[in-house]
This record gives C-alpha cells, sequence and structure tokens, in this order.
C-alpha cells in the first residue's frame, strides 16, 4: 500500500541547526530503507532555497508500517518537524520521464 508522508517544519529558528544536525543520519535512514521508499524529497519555499518541510511516498504493507518508518525517521525523532501527515493513496498517473532531471527540479 502507498502512503504520503508530508512534513512541516517547525517555524522556530532551530529547524535548520536541527536538520544540520541529522542529515546524514536521515540519509542512512532513507538508505537502511530504499526498498520501501518511492519518492522523497524536501520541500521548498518558492525561492527554491528556504526548506520547508519533507514528503516521502512509501510502499508498506499497512498503516502500522507506515507510522513506524515515520516516528524512527531520524527527522522526525529530532523535533524538526511542526506537522506529520500520513495518508494512505492509489498510484494513478505514474509518468517517471517527466520528472525533473536534477534534485533542484530544473
Amino acid at each position: 500500500m502507498l502512503y504520503i508522508m508530508v512534513n512541516e517544519d517547525r517555524p522556530d529558528g532551530e529547524a535548520t541547526s536541527i536538520r544540520d544536525a541529522t542529515r546524514e543520519a536521515h540519509l542512512a535512514y532513507l538508505e537502511l530503507h530504499r526498498n520501501i521508499v518511492v519518492l522523497a524529497g524536501g520541500t521548498l519555499a518558492e525561492d527554491g532555497k528556504a526548506r520547508t518541510g519533507s514528503v516521502f511516498i512509501i510502499n508498506v504493507p499497512g498503516r502500522e508500517a507506515a507510522e513506524k518508518f515515520s516516528a524512527e525517521e531520524p527527522f522526525r525523532k529530532a523535533g524538526l518537524f511542526k506537522t506529520v501527515k500520513i495518508t494512505r493513496m492509489r498510484r494513478g498517473q505514474w509518468n517517471p520521464e517527466a520528472a525533473p532531471k536534477t534534485a533542484e527540479g530544473n
């Protein structure tokens, strides 16, 4: 089952320091779970630079596994997120060729 997780960073000035201190653990966690991560990435302000949160789409057996993945994710454990929304979804359109060629989306 697919689940989408939309995580919004906390608004105070501590988000950047939390993200910087936890980045390596976060990347290691994603690598460890690469078999279930369909898509993951940071959300950005319109300037394309300021981080505002993150999104994960994962393929897991059910809600319990999605909740566990989210609860154990290093950014979340470190208190980076103000809100976390986990929603089951279905795959509709699928067109990886339309994805940008760079992480920045250009």
